[in-house]
């Protein structure tokens, strides 16, 4: 092992994949959080997108929208793809992923509901942080992995990649069959039980909150 040429705390880290031509996500996506929002499985994959705009990094503020108080947590596994590729096979899915990170699919709730498409409550720029880093798929298998969202040192989100509607080669065989993936694209694949709009009343994120 080589000895670090820097202290991680004095560094700035940026968003592990800078420029991706794609920033893909699946909605209700896990069992717990269809049980918590009263919504049905999906009988089909329910994909939106974020725009580029949304990209952040480790440790920046995520801003409080201005025509907005429903500010809310989404913590999600994101899959980053390594190869140009379209029509995997499930099979192959493998070969096509370049590494995992941890991603933050922050929503303006009211946004979002407003109207059957969710891009405006998805779109806040800042507002989709990634990292601190990937992890290469040869170091990670998501298969039965915990996932977490913590706020001010409060486990609001606690679950397992187990309870996923579609698993990660479901997605990737799905959606490479409707467009070309490219090396740095990010798949977003779903958030579990634990939201703020899931509480009764619902809790929603305030300025000085610190999430992880």
């Amino acid at each position: 092992d080589m000895a670090p040429d820097h202290a991680i705390g004095a560094v700035e880290l940026l968003t592990p994949s800078p420029e991706p031509e794609k920033i893909l996500c699946l909605g209700l996506n896990y069992r717990d959080h269809a049980e918590e929002v009263g919504l049905p499985l999906p009988e089909a994959q329910l994909w939106f997108s974020k725009t580029n705009n949304t990209l952040s990094a480790h440790a920046r503020p995520i801003m409080q929208p201005l025509v907005s108080q429903q500010l809310d947590h989404e913590a999600e596994l994101v899959v980053v793809i390594g190869k140009t590729c379209r029509h995997v096979a499930r099979e192959a899915v493998d070969d096509v992923i370049f590494g995992y990170a941890v991603g933050h699919d922050v929503s303006v709730r009211d946004c979002q509901m407003a109207t059957s498409q969710f891009l405006l409550g998805k779109c806040f720029d800042g507002h989709a942080p990634v990292g601190p880093w990937i992890v290469t798929a040869d170091e990670f298998r998501p298969a039965a992995q915990r996932i977490r969202c913590i706020v001010n040192g409060e486990v609001r989100q606690d679950s397992n990649i187990g309870n996923m509607v579609f698993g990660i080669y479901a997605m990737i065989e799905h959606i490479s069959r409707f467009m070309t993936l490219k090396p740095g694209d990010l798949v977003f694949t779903g958030t579990p039980a634990g939201v703020g709009m899931g509480a009764k009343p619902p809790r929603w994120l305030l300025p000085g909150d610190r999430v992880r």
